[in-house]
């Protein structure tokens, strides 16, 4: 599946992070982004669509991620792993 180099940024940085304190919670949370990116090559819409942004969000409630992805046909691109908290777009 395509990631977007900014979604790849993210994803990497979210790991630094984790591993910093906990290897192994780093390690599964990495894992629960790649099954969760997965699954949408088989459920393309499993996100929910948000108004006003291109796009969908996969939410991972069990580590408080959002991806977000975009579909163009049958192609799915995966743009950016946000925390939840953090605000998107961002404010201006």
């Amino acid at each position: 599946m395509p990631w977007e180099e900014e979604g790849l940024t993210r994803r990497e940085a979210i790991f630094d992070f984790l591993y910093q304190f906990n290897p192994v919670v780093a390690e599964r949370t990495d894992g629960q982004i790649e099954e969760r990116a997965k699954l949408l090559m088989l459920q393309p819409l499993l996100g929910v669509e948000r108004q006003g942004i291109p796009g969908r969000l996969l939410i991972l409630p069990e580590v408080s991620l959002l991806i977000s992805y975009q579909l163009a046909g049958l192609d799915i691109r995966i743009v950016r792993v946000l925390h939840q908290k953090q605000q998107f777009p961002p404010a201006d």
